[in-house]
């Protein structure tokens, strides 16, 4: 199983991830806003703003301070590691 770094020393595994948005779109923030009031709202941004938020097959949304790039090169650079 593989983990990615979503900042401060956190970390998600890769197979659970669905999606990986930009905090700025109002769906999205309904979204977080959504799992917030259904207890599936985890806080990784340590108190930054939030810039990614990432999806995962369980319904959990996953905060991030890291942008959707960052975390999009990260997933990226983990799948062409396992292809050596």
């Amino acid at each position: 199983m593989a983990f990615i770094d979503i900042g401060f020393g956190n970390m998600v595994s890769e197979k659970r991830l669905v999606c990986v948005a930009g905090s700025e779109s109002a769906p999205i923030r309904r979204l977080v806003q959504d799992a917030r009031d259904r207890g599936a709202l985890v806080d990784c941004s340590s108190g930054k703003k939030s810039k990614a938020v990432l999806v995962t097959d369980s319904g959990h949304i996953i905060l991030s301070s890291l942008p959707p790039e960052e975390i999009s090169a990260a997933l990226e650079d983990l799948k062409n590691e396992e292809k050596k």
